[in-house]
């Protein structure tokens, strides 16, 4: 039996004495119903999905070792994986994955070299970097889950292909831009604000936030992309903020307009909602939702809890808990050094002016 898999539109299973058979058929149980085009019999291979595009009209002989084909099958085998992959990998990786289909999905899969794939992680890495690093872990994942036993690649295409430098990760919110939110956000902009700023948490768990995660003074809630479950204090600043909070079930973040107002916000409508923000006010010019998970992160640092004590609070790993502070701590030292520049300054010319009296 194959694991439990979500099948394209017009494809269908049947059991028949204990076994799968699969099926293409359109307009099926209609009085339209196209022709019934049976299946492989393994929604795991690559040989499925390459049948459903020829069925689908793609028309002529489809190779069944394609990338796309691969990428379709290591997809699919996700369910059914040893070690389970959360649901926000998943997405992750099908996400980055789109680059690799589209610029290698019709070629062999064997073909690949590792030639091939610095030179298209450079070109995504010249203006992303973050992208092209994801881009080469989601291959690099489905590299190494086709070798071995399942036979489907007999080398790693990723081999010896670098990372580009992490640098910071993302920047902080600046004094003028947080005051800025301060001062003009309302309704859900800023509520998401609030609970990103004062949790450190992704915009795609912040619209999940609600009442009922609270937890005895914090929020407990398993984080969507990595499955982390953190506990983070309900700061004085966001408490007082959320006396105002309806206590009702769902999340706090609701749609304020159209016909869905009252329903739940998602995190690419938050995203939406920022972007007029940022087009009203032009100092908020580079400021992203995870910038304000940076500020938690430095907040706390400041504070003088541990990169461990961050990591129980916010769900981030202690490495990058001190990439994001590395910038505040360095400006944080520049400035005492100038600080104590200045002070010696000073001193020196009060004791010249109290010499020359």
């Amino acid at each position: 039996m194959s694991a439990k898999v979500s099948l394209p539109r017009s494809v269908h299973k049947v059991i028949s004495r204990g076994r799968e058979y699969f099926y293409f058929q359109t307009g099926r149980g209609t009085s339209h119903a196209g022709q019934r085009i049976p299946l492989p019999n393994d929604p795991t291979k690559p040989e499925f999905w390459n049948a459903i595009r020829q069925a689908q009209g793609a028309g002529g002989s489809v190779p069944t070792d394609t990338i796309g084909a691969l990428i379709d099958a290591y997809e699919t085998a996700w369910p059914g994986l040893p070690r389970k992959l959360s649901p926000g990998t998943q997405e992750h990786y099908r996400r980055h994955l789109k680059h690799i289909r589209n610029a290698w999905g019709d070629l062999p899969a064997a073909s690949l070299r590792p030639a091939h794939v610095l030179a298209l992680i450079e070109k995504i890495g010249a203006d992303r970097p973050g992208t092209a690093n994801n881009t080469l872990d989601a291959l690099r994942a489905m590299s190494r889950w086709a070798m071995g036993p399942r036979d489907l690649l007999a080398r790693d295409p990723t081999q010896g292909v670098p990372h580009f430098d992490k640098g910071e990760g993302h920047r902080p919110w600046t004094v003028e831009q947080l005051k800025i939110a301060d001062d003009n956000f309302t309704g859900t902009l800023r509520r998401a604000y609030l609970l990103g700023r004062w949790t450190g948490q992704r915009i795609s768990d912040v619209v999940r936030l609600g009442w009922t995660d609270v937890d005895e003074g914090g929020f407990n809630l398993p984080q969507k992309k990595t499955g982390v479950q953190p506990w983070c204090p309900i700061f004085p600043e966001l408490e007082a903020e959320m006396q105002g909070w309806e206590k009702r079930p769902g999340p706090f973040l609701l749609q304020e307009t159209g016909k869905n107002a009252g329903k739940p916000v998602t995190a690419n409508q938050m995203w939406k909602i920022f972007d007029q923000a940022r087009e009203a006010y032009p100092q908020l010019e580079g400021a992203v939702w995870h910038g304000l998970r940076a500020n938690a992160v430095i907040r706390l640092r400041q504070a003088g809890h541990s990169g461990q004590q961050i990591s129980d609070m916010v769900g981030m790993s202690v490495e990058m808990i001190e990439r994001y502070s590395r910038y505040a701590d360095r400006k944080a030292g520049g400035q005492a050094v100038l600080r104590e520049l200045r002070e010696r300054k000073q001193d020196k010319t009060v004791k010249q002016w109290k010499t020359v009296k």
